[in-house]
């Protein structure tokens, strides 16, 4: 009877450890993937998914209000990008202030805190456009608005600390937000920014080309600006043919006159944004002696007489409102060049957009953010090259901010960046980035000479080159 007994309460035992072991694996949440994840937060659609090793990337479309301010009045499908390392891994907010890259890429900070990338194209480049287009919402605050709502949308799942990054436009995209959005990230590191405070007040750029690289480079880009002015005519014969043969039209600019002056007034601006001094040496020595076909050759490979085309100029109708309406754009003289042979001059952004799109120049805009960066800037970094144009008005610090810093990188162009600072500069910036990600270590945080990108380096991913763009844009 006990025997039996003791086998009873053996089996009700054994019957009840295995309906709470069942119970227990009933209640254990099962892993959502990535993609599900992504693509149950409202607003959020699948275009592709890419195949990259040691990462999942997504390109994806995410609906916003055309008007933040009233986002009852129509929406946009706006293109995303994500590159997933690790939910538990800090997350870097990236926008090149143009159209996205659907290429799996890493900006530097993502590899220096190894860790998400977010990319988004900014809103009315294409496809990111909506129709028909209000030109009026494309300002900085709605293009703000936009990173603000896609950051709110992943923050619950990518919860560890987010830094906005991005370059050239990208920079100032990035500074935008942090102005109008201060609470969202918890670092900025804005590379080649460019900070045009007072539209009217360009000297700082003649300062820059008087003085940039060496006497011996700057005279031989000099020489051949001017000489491609005083061989116009039959120069613009060359253009027309090549103009007819690719089937370009000047429209938007004007004339083919305009567009030929303008490609010719980009090149000494476009060589420093491209190129460094050693490639001083490929520019002719003797631009009076050269012949037409090596002054062409200068020029187009770094102006591009292409750009100043209407098929060149569409692409970028969303910038150069935007330098027309708030950003500003430069405008520089040439003392090396007589007069007679200048008829325009640097144009306006208005010459560069089509005249059905009506604008109107905000000089209060760049004022207010260079205001709060001064006296309200919270670790915010700013990454210049020393013999980049853009760089001539950069933004400035003052005595209200805190934890932010900017920085230049010797001999560097348009691409400059934390690698390109010097030894000291470098381990420091990197160890800020560490830090403000929430990912640096001990040793880092007590000596931050030590601090090291925590990703290798992989020679597809990351962009180390600057884009290749037309001059007189960010």
């Amino acid at each position: 009877m006990r025997k039996a007994l003791r086998w009873l309460l053996a089996l009700v035992v054994l019957i009840g450890t295995a309906g709470t072991a069942g119970a227990a694996t009933a209640a254990e949440p099962k892993a959502v993937d990535i993609k599900d994840r992504l693509l149950s937060i409202p607003g959020m659609s699948l275009i592709e998914e890419k195949p990259y090793t040691g990462y999942r990337f997504f390109v994806l479309n995410y609906t916003q209000p055309v008007d933040h301010r009233r986002p009852s009045k129509g929406t946009f499908q706006q293109r995303i990008t994500v590159l997933h390392k690790d939910v538990s891994r800090p997350t870097v907010f990236y926008t090149g202030g143009y159209s996205v890259s659907t290429t799996p890429s890493r900006r530097e900070p993502t590899q220096i805190v190894d860790g998400n990338q977010v990319s988004m194209e900014y809103r009315y480049f294409t496809p990111s456009r909506p129709e028909p287009a209000d030109w009026s919402k494309l300002d900085i605050w709605q293009a703000a608005s936009d990173q603000h709502r896609i950051f709110k949308a992943l923050k619950p799942v990518y919860s560890e600390n987010w830094i906005s990054t991005g370059g050239s436009k990208g920079g100032m995209t990035a500074t935008y937000y942090e102005r109008f959005y201060p609470r969202d990230m918890d670092g900025v590191v804005a590379y080649v920014a460019p900070n045009d405070v007072v539209n009217r007040e360009d000297s700082a750029y003649d300062r820059f080309f008087a003085r940039v690289g060496t006497e011996e480079c700057r005279d031989r880009l000099n020489g051949v600006q001017r000489e491609a002015l005083v061989r116009r005519e039959p120069l613009k014969e060359k253009y027309a043919a090549h103009a007819a043969e690719n089937g370009y039209t000047f429209d938007t600019i004007g004339s083919l006159d305009r567009a030929y002056e303008a490609v010719v007034l980009d090149y000494v601006w476009g060589f420093w944004q491209y190129s460094t001094l050693k490639d001083c040496a490929s520019i002719p020595a003797d631009a009076k002696n050269a012949t037409n076909d090596e002054i062409w050759n200068s020029v187009d490979t770094i102006s591009g007489f292409s750009f100043y085309t209407d098929q060149g100029l569409a692409p970028y109708t969303p910038y150069y409102y935007q330098a027309g309406t708030q950003l500003g754009a430069p405008t520089i003289h040439f003392p090396h060049i007589e007069k007679k042979y200048i008829r325009y001059g640097y144009q306006p952004p208005r010459n560069f957009v089509p005249r059905s799109i009506p604008m109107r120049f905000e000089p209060w805009a760049m004022r207010d953010v260079d205001t709060w960066v001064k006296h309200n800037a919270r670790q915010m970094l700013f990454v210049y090259g020393e013999n980049d144009p853009w760089g001539a008005e950069p933004f400035r610090l003052g005595h209200g901010a805190r934890d932010s810093y900017v920085l230049t990188a010797p001999g560097m162009n348009h691409g400059a960046n934390v690698a390109g600072l010097v030894p000291d500069q470098k381990a420091f910036a990197t160890a800020r980035i560490l830090d403000w990600a929430g990912v640096a270590s001990a040793t880092v945080r007590e000596n931050p000479s030590a601090a090291r990108p925590l990703a290798s380096f992989d020679a597809k991913l990351d962009k180390r080159d600057v884009q290749r763009e037309p001059a007189l844009r960010p």
